[in-house]
């Protein structure tokens, strides 16, 4: 009888039994994501790598190799695209990468997060927010295979890793003895840049179109919306800063469904279409007395000092709004930018007038990037 049986089959299983009685069959297993490719590797579903970008050659021919992490998730959604530290000195941006990468999990994850701790790695290694020849990465975008060093490895981030992305947080923080808040930079006549804006939580947004060569900017035109994420000081890593860049970010990813971690940030923060730098008129040492808050006209921000005559001028605010960004402490020259006003005004008044883009573009000076990190 055994051999009879086998000679009839196997037996039908489960399911064909209860196909066979008109009963519907038990669903397939869904189809996870394909594998996600870049820099010549495929990363698996529900999976993290880290992969490997060579954007140059040193003077000697030797390559500076690059990590990109990369967390690709079993459910089908955006790539989000995180990058640091295009300053080599800017490292709340890299402390942030690291701990969003490392934090998520692929297996919870819908879509893919890259991450580019340290884009300038030439910069960072010499504690510098210049690559060596002292240009401004950030002024290269979307760059140039045959150009300067800079545009070549713009060309080379741009095509290879941020190509790849859907969204991107290009992460950065105040320069040359300055602090900002935590806040957003972008472009909001651009309805997709508004989207990604609203994804945050609260965190302060300012509205500027971005100077030339930005990442952010070049990004966005090639219909990748961006955002720069402002936060702290160079040169060193700060917990506050880092906390609400990670928990903005965290923020984002909930709000475009592609990882359910947290609940959602609310109370959102003002928007502002204008700002402007607060110089200083004297020389002499510079002595904060308000922090990142709210002023009003005629509120005293700090006073400078001279140090042999002991001649005291004060800086006072000429707008209601809210310092978004500050210079430390320090010894200043007349004409140095002390105090970043982002100004409150209606809607309509704003937009007439925008951000004011105060960048020295004739050189890369002191002032270079003031009214920017990107």
């Amino acid at each position: 009888e055994a051999e009879e049986a086998d000679a009839a089959g196997p037996a039908a299983g489960p399911d064909e039994s209860a196909t066979a009685a008109g009963e519907p069959a038990a669903p397939a297993e869904p189809v996870g994501p394909d594998p996600f490719e870049m820099l010549g590797d495929q990363v698996a579903p529900g999976t993290f790598a880290r992969l490997t970008w060579t954007p140059t050659e040193t003077f000697t021919g030797n390559t500076i190799p690059s990590a990109v992490l990369v967390a690709h998730g079993t459910e089908p959604g955006p790539t989000l695209c995180l990058t640091a530290a295009v300053h080599g000195d800017e490292l709340n941006g890299i402390e942030t990468v690291r701990r969003v990468l490392h934090e998520v999990d692929p297996e919870r994850l819908a879509g893919t997060l890259v991450g580019g701790p340290i884009v300038n790695l030439q910069g960072f290694h010499r504690n510098s927010r210049y690559l060596p020849d002292r240009r401004d990465l950030n002024r290269f975008f979307p760059g140039n295979p045959t150009g300067s060093a800079a545009s070549r490895i713009a060309y080379s981030l741009f095509n290879q890793v941020i190509r790849h992305c859907s969204w991107l947080v290009d992460l950065h923080t105040g320069s040359f003895h300055r602090t900002n808040l935590p806040q957003l930079r972008a472009d909001l006549n651009n309805d997709q840049v508004v989207e990604l804006t609203e994804g945050f939580g609260s965190t302060v947004i300012l509205h500027s179109d971005g100077a030339a060569g930005t990442l952010r900017g070049a990004a966005t035109a090639a219909g990748i919306p961006a955002v720069t994420l402002e936060a702290g000081m160079p040169m060193q890593v700060q917990e506050e800063a880092v906390n609400h860049s990670v928990k903005g970010i965290f923020t984002l990813l909930d709000t475009l469904e592609m990882y359910n971690k947290r609940s959602l940030w609310g109370n959102p923060e003002p928007i502002y279409y204008q700002s402007r730098w607060v110089r200083a008129d004297h020389g002499g040492i510079l002595a904060g007395e308000v922090r990142l808050r709210r002023v009003n006209p005629g509120d005293v921000l700090g006073t400078v000092i001279d140090p042999i005559s002991n001649e005291q001028n004060v800086i006072t605010s000429p707008y209601r709004g809210r310092v978004i960004g500050m210079a430390l402490d320090q010894f200043v020259m007349p004409g140095y930018a002390t105090y970043h006003i982002g100004i409150e005004a209606e809607v309509a008044e704003a937009k007439a007038s925008p951000a004011e883009e105060d960048v020295d573009h004739a050189s890369e000076d002191y002032d270079s990037g003031l009214e920017e990190g990107d």
